[in-house]
């Protein structure tokens, strides 16, 4: 069995089933791609993984996780402005954060070609949004691309990169969730790595690149006539198909992951329907829809989230006064979600009620108890949160950030209950605080999220001397998006780096008030917590705790995992503090209502022994052959 590194440097051709963010590194590699960057999230990680996954004297590419979107974002731009091919990928909202210098890339000659991945998000699966960036694109004037499936990520990126070179322009391969997890067969060709030339081609000769005053508008100028360049590519694309089953009555246009859709619900239409798939859609192929316009009285838009190429393709239909009826979005759940066949059935039915008949699907109604999203057991926060909210009245205020503490807001801790973006939290906090003479403020950060966007907060809550409690979630990771390192624990992607001390970094900006603590020293943090609430000013606490997901993982790999096991003694008295208050879902209750530890979901951190007033928690005392002594 090949190993995923093995496919993705094979030099011969290979026909093998990836996912389609495999597909991509396979990509970049036949591409030439030099420089990769990225901030992890998803749904995006995986591409990350298939670049380490090549063994590092095999792999041309540099890559690195950077500290935000916006910061790989400008790396990327660099590294292409020397002549490299570079890709920069990220997930839909880290647009949000690459906007600065992102809507500034078309106006550049950028000699080496750059391409932005984008894993957009319909129906918010791990996103506080789902906003769709094909707005991003128009408004910065780069063409974009959207793929439907793996097979058409590895095709589309191959032809983007080749028009990116080609024309100096930066290009956006827009993938979506179930784009980037699908698994498909694809034939991959030749790889053929060149030598190449490193040295730095900057070019002097038309320097200085700085888009200011009248020197702004020949850029632009620039710019959208590459642009008009790309239209003829866009028109005589491949990647446009025209499915012409004969109906002149009836047709639909569509892109992305809903086209797949589209062909499973017209199996079961009463009528053959025209469809136009559109692949690139920024700038649209304009000819061939107003051709299709021009041959079909009903024309459909079938679109996820935004009407963007609704209100595009209206236009066409009225600057050539065309004949048709143009459908686009009649509700507004059409806005909203993936469309998935399920979605485009219903969407088809308030459309044309008479092509397709209505399916009653018989499925057994299976009653299921509710599972809310969960900390891991012996997560840190648990222990955090569960020491915070005794320190806290009912009237404090708590604000929420990105991460895995995120889940803090829901029962049994409520920690958390405003969520803006990443790292807004002592930003937000500082406004809260303002005219704010009786309810105590505490903002919740993430050790991630601190160096991605948290730093400017806390200087401006320095240098406005705002009155609030942070306190920084330090677990030593990514841990969200599958575990990256981060720029406090001294080493990244590549190996070794300089380790930047999140006390260290709080001391040089000038914050007074630092308390540093172990989330599972519960009664320490309780009186920390007590302490900054009853200081004024800015005040920081440090809740450390490793990860216990990725520290467990990483002792069992190196044999050393303790396999501890809590248990409940007879002391217990029902009062259910392990579970109502605490909320680790290893304990469970029995129909008599007795406590008792699932103890494949325990991992024996002992975090919670604290928290039981009657002392009925303890530690299993497990011989090595794993009986009970």
């Amino acid at each position: 069995m090949k190993t995923l590194g093995e496919i993705l440097i094979s030099k011969n051709p290979i026909s093998e089933i990836v996912m389609g963010n495999h597909a991509l590194v396979r990509a970049m590699l036949e591409s030439g791609v030099k420089v990769v960057t990225s901030y992890p999230g998803s749904p995006t990680p995986e591409i990350a993984e298939g670049i380490r996954s090549i063994p590092k004297d095999k792999n041309p590419m540099y890559f690195e996780f950077s500290v935000n979107e916006k910061v790989a974002t400008e790396v990327a731009f660099g590294a292409s402005m020397n002549g490299h091919l570079s890709t920069v990928f990220f997930k839909s909202v880290g647009l949000n954060v690459a906007a600065d210098s992102f809507v500034q890339l078309g106006l550049f000659d950028l000699i080496g070609g750059m391409i932005i991945v984008l894993g957009d998000d319909p129906g918010a699966n791990s996103s506080q949004n789902e906003q769709d960036n094909r707005h991003f694109s128009k408004l910065s004037y780069i063409p974009m691309f959207e793929p439907n499936s793996p097979k058409e990520v590895y095709e589309m990126f191959k032809e983007a990169a080749k028009i990116s070179k080609d024309l100096h322009m930066p290009i956006i391969l827009r993938l979506t969730t179930h784009v980037c997890h699908a698994k498909e067969k694809i034939d991959f060709d030749k790889l053929i790595i060149e030598e190449y030339d490193y040295s730095p081609k900057f070019d002097n000769f038309n320097a200085p690149h700085i888009p200011i005053a009248a020197r702004a508008l020949d850029m632009k100028r620039k710019s959208l006539k590459r642009l008009d360049i790309f239209k003829n590519i866009t028109q005589n694309s491949r990647f446009n198909e025209y499915i012409d089953n004969g109906n002149k009555n009836k047709g639909i246009i569509v892109t992305g992951l809903p086209y797949l859709s589209l062909l499973d619900v017209l199996e079961y239409s009463k009528e053959k329907i025209d469809i136009l798939k559109i692949g690139i859609v920024n700038p649209l192929p304009e000819k061939i829809i107003i051709d299709f316009l021009k041959t079909h009285k009903e024309v459909k838009i079938l679109e996820e989230l935004d009407d963007i190429m609704e209100k595009d393709i209206k236009s066409l239909a009225f600057d050539h006064k065309i004949d048709v009826k143009i459908i686009g979005k009649l509700d507004i759940e059409d806005w909203i979600g993936e469309y998935k066949p399920d979605k485009v059935y219903e969407i088809l039915r308030k459309t044309w009620p008479e092509i397709l008949e209505k399916i009653d699907i018989n499925i057994p109604e299976i009653k299921l108890n509710p599972r809310p999203p969960q900390l891991c057991p012996g997560c840190g926060h648990r222990s955090a949160f569960h020491a915070i909210k005794y320190a806290l009245k009912d009237t404090d205020i708590t604000v929420a950030d990105i991460g895995c503490h995120t889940l803090g807001f829901l029962e049994p801790y409520n920690m958390g209950q405003v969520l803006l973006s990443m790292g807004h939290s002592t930003s937000t906090g500082a406004g809260l605080s303002l005219f704010n003479k009786t309810r105590n403020v505490v903002a919740f950060l993430g050790d991630s999220t601190l160096f991605h966007a948290g730093i400017p907060g806390i200087v401006n809550a320095i240098f406005n001397n705002h009155n609030l409690t942070l306190i920084i979630m330090e677990n030593g990771t990514t841990a969200m998006t599958g575990h990256q390192d981060l720029p406090s624990i001294g080493k990244n992607f590549n190996g070794p780096s300089e380790a930047i001390p999140i006390k260290r970094l709080l001391e040089s900006l000038g914050v007074k008030f630092i308390k540093e603590v172990d989330t599972y020293n519960q009664k320490k943090l309780r009186e920390y917590v007590i302490e900054a609430l009853n200081t004024d000013g800015f005040k920081v606490i440090i809740a450390k705790h490793p990860c216990m997901l990725k520290l467990t993982r990483e002792q069992r790999k190196k044999g050393i995992f303790k396999n501890n096991k809590v248990e409940v003694t007879s002391k217990c008295d029902h009062q259910y503090i392990c579970i109502s208050d605490f909320g680790c879902p290893a304990y469970q209750i029995t129909p008599e209502g007795d406590v008792w530890v699932q103890e494949d979901l325990c991992i024996g951190d002992g975090s919670c022994i604290q928290t039981c007033p009657t002392n009925a928690l303890s530690f299993k005392i497990v011989s090595k052959g794993g009986d009970k002594q």
